[in-house]
C-alpha cells in the first residue's frame, strides 16, 4: 500500500514554514486587534470623564473639536435601523473576522481585520454595558472635525476610525489583487501564495549567503 502523500496545505515544513506562517498572521491579527481595542476602551474612559457636560475643547487650531456625544446610530451617525440590530451586526462582523482568520496568509489583511475586529468589538462594548441598556447602549462619540456638534462631520470615536481604516486597507488589497489567502491575482507574481514568496527569498538568501562563504574559503586557500 502506498502511504506517501502530499502535505497537507499549511502543514509545518522542517524550516518552520507552513502552519506557523497562519499562526503568525493570527497572532499579527490579535495584537493589532487588542491594541486598537484597548486605545479605544481608554479614550472613551476618558472623554466621558473629562467632556461630560463640559463646552467643547478646541484643539490643534479648530481642525478637532473633542465634545461628548452619546450616539444610539452606527458608525459616524448614520442610521440603519435600530440599536439592537447594530449589535447584531457587529456580532456576525465579529465572528465572520475569527472565522477568515485561521484561512489568514495575507499580512496586509491580517492587519486590516484586526483594525476592523477591534472596531466592532469597541462599538459593541458600548452597545452592551452603556445606558439606556444592553443591546441598546449609546455609543460614546468624542471627536468632531472642523467644528463642533459635528457640524462638517459626524462626531466619531476610535473605534470608527479602526473600521474606516481597516476598511479601506482591505479595499485596497482587493483591488491590488492580493487576497487574504496570500495569493495575487495580478502583476508579475500573479497566483503565488504569499508565504511561498516569503519562502523563495529565504531559500535565495540562504544560497546567496552559502556562495559568499564559498568565495571566502576559496580566497583563504589562496
Amino acid at each position: 500500500m502506498n502511504t506517501d502523500r502530499e502535505p497537507e496545505s499549511g502543514a509545518a515544513g522542517p524550516d518552520g514554514s507552513g502552519s506557523a506562517r497562519p499562526a503568525r498572521r493570527v497572532l499579527l491579527l490579535t495584537l493589532v486587534a487588542v491594541a486598537a481595542y484597548v486605545i479605544d476602551l481608554v479614550t472613551k474612559v476618558i472623554a466621558t470623564a473629562q467632556l461630560e457636560g463640559a463646552e467643547p475643547v478646541r484643539i490643534l487650531g479648530g481642525a478637532v473639536y473633542l465634545q461628548l456625544i452619546r450616539n444610539p446610530y452606527a458608525a459616524f451617525g448614520m442610521d440603519f435601523g435600530g440599536t439592537w440590530l447594530l449589535a447584531l451586526v457587529a456580532i456576525v462582523v465579529v465572528g465572520v473576522i475569527v472565522w477568515f482568520a485561521r484561512r489568514l496568509r495575507s499580512t496586509g489583511w491580517a492587519i486590516g481585520l484586526g483594525l476592523v475586529l477591534a472596531g466592532a468589538l469597541g462599538n459593541l462594548t458600548d452597545r452592551l454595558f452603556r445606558a439606556p441598556g444592553p443591546m441598546q447602549g449609546h455609543v460614546v462619540d468624542f471627536v468632531s472635525v472642523f467644528g463642533p456638534d459635528g457640524r462638517y462631520f459626524p462626531v466619531f470615536n476610535a473605534a470608527d476610525s479602526a473600521i474606516t481604516i481597516g476598511a479601506i486597507l482591505i479595499v485596497l488589497l482587493s483591488l491590488l489583487g492580493h487576497d487574504y489567502d496570500g495569493t495575487i491575482t495580478r502583476g508579475p507574481k500573479k497566483n503565488v501564495p504569499e508565504e511561498n514568496r516569503e519562502n523563495a527569498e529565504n531559500a535565495e538568501n540562504a544560497e546567496t549567503g552559502e556562495r559568499a562563504k564559498d568565495r571566502t574559503g576559496t580566497g583563504d586557500e589562496s
